[in-house]
């Protein structure tokens, strides 16, 4: 069943050697590469040759992951490839907003219109690694953030769109006229502005947005443009984008403004049995006790007098109230045990897949066809694909699934743009800034 008018957008979420917890030490995977552009150039372009709208960074300050620093990284992947978007993670709680409005906006110029942002208020503590004493909770990390996303457009803006003469004949580099001071002043930041880099080509990189809590969907529904979220269930993934897509409209916003992307985990074969056995490898190289150890400290109780057998009992454990960072992946956790009453050794293999998100496990034939259901009964727009293993994974997913997509109508088979956001069909943002009194056109060297 094919669609008019409406195709899938797909992002590729990068790793070193996969999102299964234990893909480092599958034979198939070479985790030291975290650290190699070659590896990262390599999944671009297969991600580039599958005609996906984007490439995705996570990133941190609050724990060992061993991977590149996302700015410098998509920077070099950006010179390497020609349409792909390229999105990086950015706490607003460890970063100053003029200096992420710098590194964007270069990104965006670099990449001639084809990076994302995607917001984090930081759900890991890191408040050691820049002189502070405590990490703030989790309402306050979202109202800075709003705060710093505004004032970060406000410095986009600062620049007009052709406040850039570079005019030889009459002397004029920039027209000082159509360059802004932004004087602002917020509850946690004061800016004066402007920006010394020109306005970015898509007018604002791309805004993606984490989150699924309450307060996370709050935000997204008025800031955000793409979502990735985290639905274990098409039931789900059907009920948080209902509600999502719901709350646009106080917000003087249309549904086809904001892209609601679920992670997608696969692993993929020829036949379902070699899928099975490539997932039972997987299965076998986890580290049960660390696994064991995490959970216990995410869900507050002491699991380790547990046998792997043993039913999980939420007897003690803390409430998505009571926690201060990743909100919404706790409850997803809470639902699950609630759900499906699984042993620990079932909990930890079906979170090892992707943290929390949405694994399959079978044949390119079959994903298409999940892929499709979710799209056209109103679960996704799309899917953040999130592969077990890397490279082969996404390999197989561009390979194979990418042509029974297209096949079926729901999947580009060229790309429509230039620009990321020309590519997701999102409009291009006016700039905001309103100059009530132009002054005479300046020389600025």
């Amino acid at each position: 069943m094919g669609v008019t008018g409406r195709k899938l957008n797909l992002n590729a979420f990068l790793a070193a050697s996969g999102h299964h917890e234990a893909s480092w030490r599958h034979a198939d995977t070479s985790p030291e590469r975290g650290v190699d552009i070659k590896h990262y150039l390599k999944l671009a372009r297969i991600a580039e040759r599958g005609l996906l709208d984007s490439v995705f960074l996570a990133d941190g300050y609050w724990a060992h992951s061993g991977s590149l620093e996302p700015f410098t990284l998509l920077s070099a992947l950006a010179a390497a490839t020609k349409r792909i978007g390229l999105i990086a993670t950015v706490e607003t709680t460890y970063n100053e907003p003029y200096h992420v409005a710098r590194k964007f906006a270069s990104l965006d110029h670099i990449s001639k219109g084809r990076a994302g942002w995607n917001i984090v208020t930081g759900a890991g503590p890191a408040a050691e690694q820049f002189s502070r004493s405590n990490h703030p909770e989790h309402h306050e990390r979202y109202e800075s953030a709003e705060e710093f996303v505004a004032v970060v457009k406000r410095l986009w803006d600062s620049w007009e769109d052709d406040a850039v003469r570079n005019d030889k004949g009459s002397g004029v580099l920039v027209d000082a006229a159509k360059v802004h001071e932004i004087d602002f002043i917020g509850k946690h930041f004061a800016v004066k502005g402007p920006l010394n880099i020109a306005r970015p080509p898509q007018g604002y990189p791309v805004l993606v947005q984490a989150g699924s809590s309450e307060t996370g969907k709050a935000f997204a529904a008025q800031l955000a443009e793409v979502i990735f979220t985290a639905q274990l269930t098409f039931e789900e993934a059907q009920t948080f984008y209902t509600d999502v897509k719901s709350r646009l409209p106080q917000y003087g916003r249309e549904a086809n403004e904001l892209k609601i992307l679920p992670g997608l985990s696969p692993v993929l074969a020829d036949t379902e049995a070699e899928a099975k056995d490539i997932e039972d490898e997987l299965f076998q190289l986890i580290d049960h006790q660390g696994a064991i150890n995490r959970l216990s400290s995410r869900l507050g109780i002491d699991l380790s007098s547990h046998g792997l057998d043993d039913f999980v009992s939420l007897d003690g454990a803390q409430t998505t109230d009571q926690v201060s960072g990743m909100k919404s992946r706790h409850q997803l956790i809470l639902d699950l045990i609630e759900r499906e009453r699984p042993t620990v050794r079932q909990l930890i293999n079906r979170l090892a897949g992707a943290r929390g998100h949405f694994t399959f496990t079978g044949t390119p034939l079959q994903l298409a066809d999940v892929i499709e259901k979710w799209f056209l009964n109103g679960a996704a727009d799309g899917f953040n694909i999130m592969p077990q293993i890397y490279p082969s994974g996404l390999e197989r997913f561009v390979d194979k699934v990418i042509p029974e997509l297209q096949n079926r109508g729901l999947f580009r088979t060229s790309y429509e743009e230039q620009t990321l956001r020309g590519n997701l069909g999102l409009a291009r943002p006016e700039n905001a800034f309103i100059n009530p009194n132009p002054e005479k056109e300046v020389h600025i060297s």
